[in-house]
């Protein structure tokens, strides 16, 4: 047993310190980045926040409304074979070059993966190779093994979140590592097996070894508001994934439920018992639920809480004089608080 004792800090403890800017609008801020992959061959300039693949987030409808803003989403990977291929093969419309095609490591899931490659010529351009802990040696063979296969994709995968699995999934054939262990809305992980590092620390500590070896990270949790999604971007996140921000809206899925004249919709994590009673018939006898269940206000449709969130990049980065997206975390400094905002009227949604 060890105790580390310096700090690690989340999205709470810090606000950026403004900056002397030259820029004269948050018109001019370009959120769009075009990424180099270690790995894969693929090149598209992206807004780099991506829809979770949670079943009452990644959905269909979910890419099509993100796509209009090139932002991404990784499709849940609980849709029947069918309704994927035809969502890959879609040729009108281009959301499906903005979508994840999302797998665990069962021999399931693969063969899965495999018969929607097949019946859609390989026009799947972004992978998300999912598992809650991505520190098993099952898991990185797993990852090898995926690569030497389908070298073109774009293989984003974890979770981790520590400097030396990052570095590990990088070279076994990682482009993104998803950083994040028990930060997110609907997660229990860290009440369940006191596992967990905090959110802004992880982002911080494995973007530092992922951009080293030439690949990217993505912050995975605990955004709950658009200021958090700077930060992480702040930290040295490449891209940033939304689970809750992106919850409740129309194009989320979820069942719908009426109580007293309001609508809600729920959501839940995709370890939690109503996860796995849905799809894998119940909770495991030799392991426990890491998630759980909520109702949350309909929100309509998404592009509100899209323009929100990237009103608030746009505006961060007019603070500290970050020209484009690319440039914000050179330019920021954090500064420890421990207070965010004033609550004295109630908080502020």
């Amino acid at each position: 047993m060890r105790i580390e004792s310096d700090v690690k800090l989340d999205f709470k403890d810090v606000l950026l310190r403004p900056k002397r800017s030259t820029l004269g609008s948050r018109a001019n801020v370009n959120l769009e980045r075009l990424y180099g992959f270690r790995h894969a061959r693929l090149e598209m300039p992206v807004v780099p926040v991506i829809a979770a693949n949670m079943d009452t987030v990644g959905t269909f409808e979910m890419a099509r409304a993100l796509a209009a803003h090139k932002i991404l989403t990784a499709i849940h990977k609980h849709y029947p074979v069918e309704d994927l291929v035809a969502f890959f093969n879609r040729q009108e419309a281009g959301e499906h070059r903005y979508a994840f095609y999302s797998l665990g490591i069962l021999a399931q899931d693969l063969e899965k993966f495999e018969e929607v490659w097949r019946r859609t010529g390989g026009g799947i351009r972004w992978v998300c190779i999912d598992v809650a802990n991505g520190y098993t040696e099952a898991f990185i063979d797993f990852v090898k093994r995926f690569r030497e296969r389908y070298p073109d994709v774009v293989v984003m995968a974890g979770n981790v979140v520590t400097a030396d699995i990052t570095e590990a999934l990088i070279l076994a054939g990682v482009d993104i590592v998803k950083v994040g262990i028990g930060p997110g809305s609907v997660c229990t992980t860290r009440k369940m097996t006191g596992v967990g590092y905090p959110q802004l620390s992880a982002i911080i500590e494995c973007a530092d070894a992922a951009h080293g070896l030439g690949g990217h990270i993505c912050g995975d949790g605990g955004c709950t508001v658009p200021g958090d999604v700077v930060k992480a971007f702040g930290g040295g996140s490449d891209f940033v994934m939304l689970g809750g921000m992106f919850a409740a809206h129309d194009e989320s899925g979820g069942e719908i439920v009426e109580h007293e004249g309001t609508t809600y919709r729920k959501f839940y994590g995709m370890s939690s018992e109503e996860a796995m009673t849905r799809y894998a018939g119940g909770v495991a006898r030799y392991r426990a639920s890491e998630g759980k269940s909520t109702m949350l206000p309909a929100r309509g449709p998404v592009d509100d809480t899209v323009q929100s969130i990237l009103g608030g990049l746009r505006s961060a980065c007019t603070y500290v004089g970050a020209r484009k997206l690319k440039d914000l975390s050179k330019c920021t400094t954090f500064v420890r608080v421990t207070q965010q905002i004033n609550e004295v009227f109630g908080p502020s949604d």
